[in-house]
């Protein structure tokens, strides 16, 4: 076969149109974010920012340290601030998280200098407002619990996040400023206009507000904010040799909390994470990707969110993640 009939590689493929996707309107969308943030420290008395060391909440925070610190890195070194946020940061810890990931979430708060809240599940279960139905049980839809707990607690009047519209069909709901009641409820039809970028922040004593800086964000976006801000995360989302099982369609990781079943077979192979939580919920996908640009590459291909691809806790029904929530979920 000549060369010029030759099948391109789909490598070179992925790598060029990597490099033709446009990212200026990165600028809009950063502007926007760093809008929300500073509405919310000037609305609210007690805000915190929800950080799990996830990359949309790397995101979030890399964001908040443009909307309220002093830049002081030469233009092409990576982004270092100085100064402190006006809110602390906060973490429901279950107890089942990555190691890798706990690890970089305290070395990422340490180097920054803030204050960290964690909320732990463990605490929770001690109170007995968490009961398990056996050991190896998912935790993460127990967060609820252990997250309105912590926002009593601290007196938290609203609750930044990076939740995304487009990670699921409830997120899709959510408004920017998404109102809950007394009880930390989430009721949908009872939301908020919001025009014109008014956003109505009244409370009354016990109510909350969870606040969405990135919601018009795509994965994409997430990933071209990244390469272009050079914003560090876990080394668990790039590729990395792990052992998985392979279970409903899912490369469900080897941990001491996933264990495999007797029929299963553990086989070493190639993954990163799409998106991380909990390790009874949260699967890897067979992946080569070792660097943001990769990434960016593979995300133009992929069709499914990373949650519908990644979660199991989301697989359980269509409605699983609103009716979580309803309850206060995140």
């Amino acid at each position: 076969m000549d060369k010029m009939n030759a099948p391109l590689n789909p490598e070179v493929l992925r790598s060029a149109a990597a490099a033709r996707v446009d990212n200026r309107h990165l600028d809009a969308l950063e502007e926007e974010a760093i809008f929300i943030l500073r509405e919310v420290a000037g609305a609210f008395e007690r805000p915190a920012l929800l950080f799990s060391a996830g990359k949309d909440s790397c995101v979030v925070l890399h964001l908040a340290e443009k909307a309220f610190k002093r830049r002081i890195s030469a233009p092409l070194e990576r982004p270092r601030f100085a100064g402190r946020l006006p809110f602390p940061l906060v973490h429901v810890d279950t107890g089942h998280n990555f190691p890798e990931v706990i690890a970089f979430r305290d070395e990422r708060v340490a180097e920054m200098g803030e204050r960290l809240v964690v909320g732990h599940l463990e605490d929770s279960m001690q109170r007995g407002t968490v009961r398990l139905s056996h050991p190896l049980e998912s935790r993460n839809g127990h967060q609820t619990v252990t997250l309105l707990e912590t926002i009593e607690e601290h007196r938290f009047d609203c609750m930044i996040g990076g939740a995304r519209r487009d990670e699921e069909k409830a997120r899709a709901k959510e408004r920017i400023f998404s109102h809950r009641d007394a009880f930390g409820q989430w009721q949908p039809k009872e939301q908020r206009p919001e025009l014109w970028s008014l956003f109505n922040t009244r409370i009354k004593p016990g109510e909350h507000f969870r606040a969405f800086p990135i919601s018009n964000w795509t994965e994409l976006d997430v990933w071209l904010y990244i390469q272009r801000e050079q914003i560090p995360l876990p080394a668990i989302y790039y590729a990395h040799q792990r052992e998985v099982v392979r279970r409903k369609g899912l490369l469900v990781p080897v941990t001491a909390v996933t264990p495999p079943t007797a029929e299963e077979t553990v086989e070493t192979v190639q993954v990163r994470f799409r998106t991380v939580g909990d390790m009874t919920c949260t699967c890897p996908v067979e992946s080569g990707a070792a660097s943001n640009a990769d990434i960016v590459a593979e995300t133009l291909e992929v069709t499914v969110s990373e949650r519908g691809a990644t979660r199991m806790d989301d697989r359980t029904s269509d409605a699983s993640m609103e009716r979580r929530k309803k309850e206060g979920y995140f």
